[in-house]
């Protein structure tokens, strides 16, 4: 296991990142909020805090990296997993909001905030204020890092992203879709072209 990657970005999914460095690639697992601070573009740099799980099944075992950009962050998930009711995937996915946000909600024990977040119900909420009330201010005190920029799609590929959404997919995985056919070959410029394109590259993706 490992604490830190520092590497090349391969791709940005919509909940995972691709990371080389060493002649090998890594599968991060991102929570939204941290999805959101990533670069776009293949071949840039990033390093990410790593949190590890190991997944048991009979006699073999997977390993499950989490991703973060710092320490703190990483810490506050750890927090989460202090709770009884929170596994990694839960937490993965409630933190969905900055960590300060989050934070502040379960120290003024703002049920109705964490109950808003994906995967956490009013049990859940309950559980991670009793646990965690009064043990947050660091992750009060540090400031959030504003999401990477995001570059606009142009405006012809508005029809590709709506058959995206029609068929099923979230709204941030579409236009990482779209980013990345259009990276690939910027000569694309209709929304026909663009979905055959993007239905190309999802048939060769490894199963």
């Amino acid at each position: 296991m490992f604490a830190r990657i520092s590497g090349a970005l391969v791709e940005r999914g919509g909940e995972t990142a691709l990371v080389e460095t060493g002649g090998l690639a890594y599968e991060i697992v991102l929570p939204p909020c941290i999805a959101e601070k990533l670069p776009e573009n293949p071949g840039e740099p990033v390093t990410l805090e790593i949190y590890s799980v190991v997944n048991l099944d009979g006699n073999s075992g997977r390993f499950t990296y989490y991703g973060f950009t710092n320490a703190i962050e990483r810490e506050f998930f750890e927090a989460l997993l202090t709770v009884a009711s929170i596994g990694p995937r839960s937490a993965a996915r409630a933190f969905s909001a900055p960590m300060s946000t989050i934070a502040g909600a379960i120290d003024r024990g703002d049920y109705a905030f964490l109950k808003s977040l994906p995967g956490i119900g009013q049990q859940k909420a309950r559980d991670i204020v009793a646990k965690l009330q009064g043990k947050v201010a660091k992750f009060l005190l540090i400031r959030d890092a504003p999401p990477a920029p995001r570059r606009p799609i142009p405006s012809f590929a508005d029809e590709a992203l709506a058959v995206l959404l029609q068929l099923g997919y979230r709204r941030s995985e579409g236009e990482n879709m779209i980013r990345r056919t259009l990276d690939a070959d910027p000569a694309i410029d209709d929304p026909e072209r663009l979905l055959a394109e993007i239905y190309r590259h999802k048939a060769n993706e490894p199963a």
